[in-house]
Parts: C-alpha cells; sequence; structure tokens
C-alpha cells in the first residue's frame, strides 16, 4: 500500500515545489514557460513532418542504407528535416528490429543523425542572435491554428507552423528569462579550476539533456544562457559535450529495453559513438578550442556561433575515427549481444503466460515498422501455437526442431500419465499473447489504405491460428482415452490421424522458412494440399471398419468429429500460409507467380 502511494505523493511534492518557485521567481516562470513552449513546438514538428511524410520515411531508409555514404547522407538528411537526432535513431533501430535495414546500414545512419543535429544547432546560433522572432511567430500561430480546421493535408501544415510558431516565442521567452534572472546566477564566475570546470559542465549537459528528453532544449539554453553571459563559452563547449551523451543514453534506453537484439546493438552503437566522441573531444579540447577560437577571430563569429561550430567539429571528429569502423564495430556488436539461444523451445516451463517478442512502444513511430513487427509477432504467435497442438497431441514438442524430421515416420506411442491441458494452454499462454497483438494493432497510426488493408490481413492471420488451437483443443479428450489403450479398436485409427495432424505441422513450418511465392514453395503448398485431401481415405477406413462390425457407433462417431477437426486445421494451415506468404511477397513476384 505504501509503495502506491509513493509516486503520486512524489509526483504531487515536485509540482508543488515548482509551482512555489513559479510563484518566489517570476524570471525562472519566464525561463520554464519558453522552455515548455519549445519542447511542444518540437513535438509538434515531429508529429506534423511524420504524418506528412506517411510511409516515405519507410521507404527512403530501405532504399538509401545500400551503402555507408547513402546511410549517412540519410542520417544526415533526415535529422536536418526532423530536427530530432533521437527521433531518427528511435526509429533506426525500430526499422533494424523489423528487417528493413541490417546493422551496418543502421550504424551508417546513426553516424549521419549526429552530423545531421548540428544543423539545428547552427540555426539556433543563428537565430538566437539579438533578433526577436516574436513577430514572425504571431501570424504564424494564427495560419496554423486556422490550417488545422482544414482537410487532412492542411492539419499537418498548420500542425508544423504551430510548431515552429512555439519554437520561436519560446526562444523568445528563453531569452527574456535568462536575461530577468540578471545576477541571480551567474555561473560564469565559476572558478573551479580547468579541468574541474570542463567536467562540472559537461555533467550539466549530460544531466539536463537526460531530464528534457531533448539535445535540442539543453543547448537552446545554453545559448540563451552564453548570450545573457551567464556562462562563459568554454562552459557551453563542455555543456554541448555532456548534451551529446546525454541524448544518445536516452535512445540507448528506449533502445535496450523495448527492442530485439538487433535494436539493442544499434542503441549500443549510439551510446558507443557518443561516449567516445565526447571522451576524444576532451582529450583533445585544448586544439579543438584553440581551432574554434583562431576561426572566430578570422570571421568574426559571436560566442553563439562559436558553439554551433565546436558543436560540429566534435561530431565530425567521432565521425572520422568511426567511419572505417562500421563493419568491425557490427561484428563485436554481434560478439556482445549474441541472439539469444530459445534451444528450439517457445512454451516455457508450468503455465506463465508467453510474453510477445517483436512488440514494443517504439515499433509505433511508424506505421511500416508497427506493422511489420505485427506480422513478425504473428509468426511468434504460430510457432508457439503449433508447440501448444504438440502438446494437445501429446507429442514432445522438440520433434518440431529436429533437423531431419520425416514428417512420415511413426510415432511411438505416448507414455503415460496423458494430461488434458489444452485448455490450460490456451488461456494461460495462446490467449494472451493474442491479446497483447490485438492491443499493438489498436495503436498503431494507420497512414493509408494500404496499410489498412495491411492490419487487416494481420487479424485474419491471427484470428485463423487461434481458432486452429481451439480445434485442436476438442481432439485432446478422445486421443487421451484411446492412446492409452492399445487394445482400443479404435488405437491405430488415433495413431494415424496424430501422425497426419503432425506432418500438416511439420509442412506448415516447413513452408513459413521458405520464400513465399518461389518454386519450392509452390511444391510444398502442393505437398500440403494432397495431404489433406487424403483425411477423405480416413473417412472411408473408418465407415468400412464400421460396416465390419470392427468399431462401434460411438467409436465412430468419435473419430468421424476428430477428422473433421484434423481437416479445419489443415485447411486453416493452408490459409494462413497463403495470407503470410501474400503480404511477404514483393508485388513483382505476386503478379509474376500468378501469369
Amino acid at each position: 500500500m505504501k509503495s502506491n502511494l509513493f509516486k503520486p505523493v512524489l509526483t504531487a511534492a515536485l509540482l508543488a515545489a515548482l509551482a512555489y518557485s513559479f510563484w518566489y521567481s517570476a524570471p525562472w516562470l519566464k525561463l520554464c514557460y519558453g522552455l515548455a513552449l519549445f519542447l511542444f513546438g518540437m513535438q509538434c514538428i515531429e508529429e506534423g513532418l511524420r504524418n506528412a511524410a506517411g510511409g516515405t520515411l519507410e521507404r527512403l531508409m530501405a532504399k538509401s542504407t545500400s551503402t555507408p555514404a547513402k546511410g549517412l547522407l540519410f542520417g544526415i538528411g533526415a535529422t536536418f528535416i526532423l530536427q530530432s537526432s533521437t527521433l531518427v535513431s528511435l526509429l533506426t533501430i525500430a526499422f533494424l528490429s523489423t528487417g528493413l535495414i541490417t546493422l551496418a546500414g543502421g550504424i551508417a545512419v546513426i553516424l549521419g543523425t549526429n552530423l545531421g543535429a548540428t544543423s539545428g544547432i547552427w540555426l539556433l546560433a543563428m537565430a538566437g542572435q539579438s533578433i526577436s522572432l516574436s513577430p514572425v511567430a504571431v501570424p504564424m500561430l494564427v495560419f496554423g491554428i486556422l490550417a488545422g480546421f482544414l482537410n487532412s493535408k492542411g492539419k499537418t501544415i498548420g500542425r508544423v507552423l504551430v510548431g515552429i510558431a512555439l519554437i520561436f516565442l519560446g526562444i523568445d521567452a528563453i531569452k527574456d528569462g535568462f536575461q530577468a534572472l540578471g545576477g541571480q546566477v551567474d555561473f560564469s564566475s565559476v572558478q573551479a579550476g580547468g579541468v574541474a570546470e570542463i567536467a562540472i559542465f559537461s555533467t550539466i549537459g549530460l544531466f539536463l539533456t537526460i531530464v528534457l528528453q531533448s539535445s535540442h532544449a539543453t543547448l537552446i539554453l545554453t545559448l540563451a544562457a552564453l548570450a545573457a553571459g551567464q556562462i562563459s563559452v568554454a562552459q557551453g563547449f563542455a555543456i554541448a559535450i555532456g548534451s551529446n551523451v546525454g541524448s544518445s543514453i536516452s535512445t540507448a534506453f528506449v533502445g535496450m529495453l523495448g527492442s530485439d537484439r538487433s535494436g539493442q546493438r544499434l542503441a549500443l552503437a549510439h551510446l558507443l559513438f557518443n561516449v567516445v566522441t565526447a571522451v576524444l573531444s576532451l582529450l583533445l579540447w585544448l586544439p579543438l578550442t584553440k581551432l574554434v577560437t583562431f576561426t572566430a577571430g578570422l570571421t568574426g563569429m559571436g560566442g553563439l556561433l562559436q558553439l554551433a561550430l565546436f558543436h560540429t567539429l566534435f561530431n565530425g571528429l567521432g565521425l572520422a575515427v568511426f567511419w572505417k569502423l562500421q563493419n568491425r564495430l557490427a561484428q563485436q556488436l554481434i560478439k556482445w549481444l549474441p541472439d539469444k539461444e530459445t534451444g528450439g523451445h517457445l512454451l516455457p516451463d508450468g503455465h506463465q503466460p508467453v510474453r510477445a517478442l517483436y512488440l514494443n512502444h517504439n515499433m509505433l513511430r511508424s506505421g511500416d515498422t508497427a506493422i511489420r513487427s505485427v506480422f513478425k509477432e504473428i509468426g511468434h504467435l504460430n510457432a508457439v501455437s503449433l508447440e501448444a497442438i504438440c502438446h494437445v497431441l501429446f507429442i514432445p514438442a522438440d520433434k518440431l526442431y529436429e533437423a531431419q524430421t520425416d514428417a512420415d515416420e511413426e510415432l511411438p506411442p505416448p507414455k503415460p500419465p496423458l494430461n488434458l491441458d489444452a485448455q490450460a494452454l490456451y488461456e494461460s499462454q495462446i490467449k494472451p499473447l493474442y491479446s497483447e497483438v490485438l492491443d499493438f494493432a489498436s495503436k498503431i497510426d494507420m497512414e493509408g489504405e494500404e496499410q489498412q488493408q495491411q492490419l487487416s490481413t494481420a487479424y485474419t492471420a491471427a484470428f485463423q491460428m487461434v481458432e486452429i488451437v481451439k480445434e485442436s483443443k476438442h481432439l485432446q479428450k478422445n486421443m487421451q482415452l484411446h492412446l492409452q489403450k492399445p487394445d482400443s479398436p479404435v488405437f491405430r485409427d488415433y495413431m494415424r490421424l496424430r501422425r497426419h495432424l503432425f506432418k500438416t505441422l511439420v509442412l506448415f513450418r516447413r513452408i513459413s522458412a521458405l520464400t513465399a511465392y518461389s518454386e519450392a514453395w509452390f511444391e510444398q503448398a502442393a505437398v500440403l494440399a494432397k495431404h489433406i485431401d487424403t483425411l477423405e481415405s480416413f473417412r472411408a477406413r473408418t465407415l468400412v471398419k464400421l460396416r465390419k462390425k470392427e468399431i462401434g457407433g460411438w467409436e465412430t462417431s468419435s473419430l468421424m468429429n476428430d477428422i473433421n477437426y484434423a481437416r479445419r486445421i489443415g485447411l486453416g494451415v493452408q490459409e494462413i500460409i497463403n495470407i503470410m506468404g501474400s503480404e511477404a511477397a514483393p508485388k513483382e513476384q505476386k503478379e509474376a507467380a500468378f501469369v
């Protein structure tokens, strides 16, 4: 009970302290007001540009990472447009997790995002001179709000205009806030000594960025403080280094917790790049600062533009160091974070629920990556369901994963005791995983009819697999009854039916692993269709045994019902294969396959 109260009490205490600080200091309120406008403006721009781009960003990334140079240019361009290296980094992690790009391609994009982020600092530095942006921002805000009442395209444009206007207003408010603080805060007088001073202000930049979740917000505060004379140029340089590391920590935290192994590797690569770049910048502090000072002397740069130049220089230094190491870094990351070994087993011991492997909040940043992750998770649901059906048939799930599985080989009779666990498996493992898929899919922001159709296809495939598991549940009671009695007149019939169903599962796994609409895919799909048709001979054999009085009407009824369930399972498997194959195959391949 105490732990439940702690969080709301702490939140209330922090809000109360913040409210008191606003009452106590009007300049502080002005500063926080400007920062809030700036951050909200950034969110508006990101949201508007993502909606405007639709699936363009995903398609561009898929095409723009074939070479390191293309990946680098994409990272620079995307970050320049979206003005958020964190957003582009998280999108890249999401694309990597769904297989849209390779790890090496993702690293090239990450290198580009860091260099692209410097463009925003140049813009902020130039805007942060003595020019007031409010006269431009106010009409832009009005037009942006009016555009929001138009069609969807108008709303998108309006969102971007509102975002830019809020950023302009925020910058002016932050500058006014720092000027009003005046002599109350003056970091430029800190006399901690060379190395200690750099360490202190680098740490300030680090923690500010982690708290604000935006290196741009940290740097606009730094620029405003620098313009107000409250920090020195060298202190601003140190804050810039810390903010770079802080942005990668935020990305790494989301990426490591909310991604699969490939996404975690890229998040770690981003963190390594920024940490190593920061360390190199600190080691080469004197040459870098001297270069900036020398350039400023030649060009007449003020302190704000010197900060932008320093930010560009040390990010360029990191790029120069890592550029030739991309492939080696990718190989090393795979060694450090190898793929998790499942041992061929997906169902956990006991009845704890199976957790989704590919669904996380980060994937929802893009419609395409979200839908791709849904299809990957349906593949996981399919694999888990096959293991559950094996349990229903009293077949060890390991048999599915044997390298040389012969679908026609005789299966030994199951060893008693045979437990009726089909319903428990469905309730504790299949249903929760299916629910996770539905919950995640309901949160996807659709970007067009094509994505809506893809999502509808995904729903159909997931529903069909769950229905197959339900059909298999009806089989277990009769399987348990007759497979424990070798002298039962229908023992051999149930052994054959069990083997038939297992072959259906094996063929399903085999076809799912093939390239959709390839020659081998069509060949195995034909084998599956022929295999399902053999159930008619099961029916005929059962009726012959009834006429010969080898079995009674009760056993016949049970067998006929279970043969019908087996047929439904086979047809359901066929439908899933066609659905997943249609989604996975490229458009050109689909058209060629049916010519």
